[in-house]
């Protein structure tokens, strides 16, 4: 009786692990049947191929799959060129799926990967035209500052992992000096300020003993917070840390500092990307790349101009109604920065006051868009920390990195207290609500619990979208009146929108124009009175991230242009949280794919509302039908009753000059006035 049995349900068994092994099959090797599963193919393919961006994530941490928290990306040249070729091979694929059979919001899904899939596809051309290792980004930087703030520390396991990864960094910085080493043969270099800030930043990192190095610090700071973790298990752990550091991450740090030193001699103090080979159109598909438009450097460049007098007139009134009259706009602002009313102490305690503002800032500003900016609040806690000490020098004024899916990791805002002459009171809260609330964590947490959409609309990364929202976001709070009797305030936001109308200007300046960093530098301080320590760190941004800084002001000038557009075809019926809805609810997207969008909700919107009218309009004329009924029974009435109140109600609509009632022929025509 049960041997039957067993054997149908072997049969059973086998035949559902070889569906499921043709389903595998299918998945990872060809082009999947479904195209939901081929977007989360492309979307797995990215992560599992990028150990450090799926911990970053805290996606599949939740499921048991930790394994990857050990290993760091692989940086070689052959992995490098393995990218291209999946990217080409999924364009081609995607594009094998009849768009007339995918949804409305399939086929939305499928405009935004062909045109991420393309734009990587094109960048093969370009992928040696850039600098890995710089003043602001690279491997010498982002591995201590991942390990110290993204790497997860919740159990023995990833204090494991933490080591683990300390063993790998030997071979990813061999993968690094490997690719340095192919673009030097192409006669691309960094310029030399780069290479000398960098070889200063690695050797102060290296300086230090490893029980000081911020890896061991902050592992020993967090690993005090894993309960089950006994003490002595601690004090094996930091053993562990502190001798991979000296035996594994100091190493190898040595090795790029000695490849930097090889090469010194050959650099030049020529900035713009002009200088590589077929410069001027690389710095096209950078433009293309980081702004989603198909503006050329020349009109960036009259559109910064253009818009720094537009700014300067606002500013000019403001300082004029604030005891600065006449005096230039650049000038007055460099006083203003220096102004002891609005400056903290330099030191520990100046810093701590400021990091509690800005976590003030960012808190009221979560209450009042949650009451007015937006119908729905993204989870994602935020937090508020101070840039690592040791990569300060050189990083920007403030950045953001985004929570984990699984919130074991809250978004955090880092801003730099490395000189607090340079961060005025009055220039906190535009910066606040820039990186924080309602701008970065609000947009890209949105982003990230979005239901109902492939994974990847939650992470796509385009640039102009991302920063045009959180400069729009600045806008936007003067507009709903947070900076009401704060013209300091005011001035702020001003100032740090000048400067990225600015950037437009210095960055085409310095890539299609030829202007030297000293000329750059030279205009951003004479246009916004900034600091010259925070000017230069800019300007040295700009330069190794060409075509990046032009994204912000192209960006929130089209979300503006798409908000006066829904204004005024809406009229009394725009409604601003519905807007951000419509702006917030895709993910990032295209610019030219995000008016699409909005253009849609204006008409769906126009639409409701002719609807909504038509129905309202429907029921008052029926409602009228009825009353002409009425009237009409009552006047009939009348005639047999003249003492009858309706005969009242009729002789008064005569001596009005309305209809009479009375009368079929004129009812006739109220009902045909009805019908029309």
């Amino acid at each position: 009786m049960f041997r039957p049995i067993l054997k149908w349900l072997g049969a059973i068994i086998a035949v559902v692990v070889i569906a499921i092994a043709i389903f595998l099959v299918n998945l990872i090797w060809f082009r999947p049947w479904s195209l939901n599963l081929f977007y989360e193919k492309v979307f797995a393919e990215i992560l599992f191929d990028h150990p450090e961006i799926l911990s970053t994530l805290g996606l599949v941490e939740q499921f048991g799959i930790t394994g990857h928290n050990g290993k760091l990306d692989d940086e070689s040249p052959a992995h490098q060129q393995r990218e291209f070729e999946r990217w080409k091979r999924d364009l081609a694929q995607l594009r094998q799926y009849p768009a007339d059979r995918q949804s409305v919001s399939q086929k939305l899904s499928t405009r935004v990967l062909d045109w991420f899939l393309q734009l990587q596809a094109e960048g093969e051309k370009w992928q040696w035209h850039d600098y890995p290792v710089n003043q602001l980004f690279g491997v010498q930087n982002q591995f201590p500052s991942f390990m110290a703030n993204t790497h997860r520390l919740l159990s023995q396991n990833d204090c494991n992992y933490y080591v683990m990864r300390f063993d790998a960094l030997p071979k990813k910085f061999d993968q690094v000096i490997d690719g340095l080493r192919v673009r030097e043969q192409k006669q691309i270099l960094p310029p030399r300020f780069v290479v000398e800030e960098v070889l200063k930043e690695m050797t102060d990192f290296i300086a230090k003993p490893a029980s000081e190095n911020i890896l061991a610090t902050s592992f020993k700071t967090r690993a005090d917070k894993i309960d089950k973790l006994s003490q002595a298990d601690r004090a094996d752990f930091q053993a562990r840390v502190e001798t991979a550091i000296t035996n594994k991450v100091y190493p190898a740090y040595q090795k790029l500092i000695d490849y930097f030193r090889e090469i010194l001699p050959k650099t030049t103090t020529d900035d713009g990307v002009w200088k590589l080979p077929d410069g001027d159109a690389f710095y096209a598909y950078k433009l293309r790349e980081n702004t989603t438009t198909r503006l050329n450097p020349n009109e960036v460049h009259e559109l910064g101009l253009r818009e720094v007098a537009r700014i300067e007139g606002e500013m000019r009134a403001i300082l004029d109604a604030n005891g600065y009259a006449g005096q230039p706009i650049g000038e007055a602002m460099d006083k203003l920065s220096k102004d002891r009313r609005f400056l903290y102490p330099n030191d520990d305690k100046g810093r701590a006051d400021a990091l509690a503002k800005y976590t003030e800032l960012i808190t009221q500003a979560t209450e009042r868009s949650s009451q007015d900016l937006f119908f729905t609040t993204p989870r994602a806690k935020i937090e508020v920390r101070r840039v690592p000490e040791f990569k300060e020098a050189t990083a920007p004024g403030a950045y953001y990195d985004i929570a984990a899916m699984d919130g074991s990791r809250p978004g955090i805002f880092f801003a730099n207290l490395r000189d607090m002459n340079e961060v005025p009171e009055w220039s906190m809260p535009t910066l606040a609500y820039h990186e924080g609330v309602p701008g970065h964590h609000w947009q890209l947490s949105t982003a990230e619990e979005l239901k109902g959409v492939p994974q990847f609309r939650k992470v796509l990364p385009f640039t102009a979208y991302v920063e045009g929202w959180a400069l729009y976001c600045e806008w936007l709070t003067k507009q709903v009146g947070w900076y009401d009797n704060d013209p300091f305030g005011d001035l702020g936001r001003l100032r740090d929108e000048l400067f990225r109308a600015v950037r437009l200007v210095v960055d085409t300046g310095i890539h299609a124009k030829h202007w030297t960093r000293e000329q750059a530098i030279a205009y951003m301080r004479d246009k916004t009175g900034m600091g010259e320590k925070e000017v230069k760190s800019e300007i040295e941004r700009y330069i190794v991230a060409p075509g990046q800084a032009c994204a912000y002001k192209i960006g929130m000038l089209k979300i503006q242009e798409l908000r006066a557009r829904a204004q005024e075809e809406l009229g009394d019926k725009f409604e601003q949280r519905e807007f951000h809805d419509a702006v917030l609810k895709n993910g990032a997207l295209p610019l030219e794919i995000l008016e699409e969008q909005v253009n849609d909700y204006i008409q769906r919107k126009r639409a409701s509302v002719t609807a909504a009218t038509d129905f309202q309009r429907s029921n008052t004329q029926k409602d009228l039908c009825r009353s002409v009924f009425i009237s009409s029974s009552q006047s009939r009435s009348c005639a047999q009753h003249p003492h009858h109140p309706g005969s009242f109600r009729i002789a008064h609509s005569r001596a009005s000059g309305d209809l009479d009632f009375s009368r079929p022929r004129s009812l006739i025509f109220h009902r045909s006035l009805l019908d029309s």
